[in-house]
């Protein structure tokens, strides 16, 4: 059974910084990509940064050099840097670990506010 526990998320201002965690455990086998996705109020999931295996990233447009990916591999632990957040990255952001298949965390709120 593989777990992702998320933490990290809040209230923040706009202009202002938050850093969201993904811890992965159980019984975990070649990990091809961990990363987040997120999901406005009435809007679709939608993915935010994804980090593979080789170290390579993608990123939405949306948070393009506003936002960081990074991973400690031996923790199984992927985090988010959020910098300069505005109204529009509200949302709850979801954890996935693409391995065999593809695992969800439970999901941490972010709110932006003015």
């Amino acid at each position: 059974q593989v777990q992702l526990v998320e933490s990290g998320g809040g209230l923040v201002q706009t202009g202002g910084s938050l850093r969201l965690s993904c811890a992965a455990s159980g019984s975990i086998s070649s990990i091809n990509a961990m990363g987040w996705y997120r999901q406005a109020p009435g809007k679709a999931r939608e993915l935010v940064a994804v980090m593979f295996s080789g170290g390579s990233t993608k990123y939405a447009d949306s948070v393009k050099g506003r936002f960081t990916i990074s991973r400690d591999n031996a923790k199984n632990t992927v985090y988010l840097q959020m910098n300069s957040v505005n109204d529009e990255d509200t949302g709850v952001y979801y954890c996935i670990l693409k391995w065999v298949r593809d695992s969800w965390g439970q999901g941490t709120q972010v709110t932006v506010s003015s």
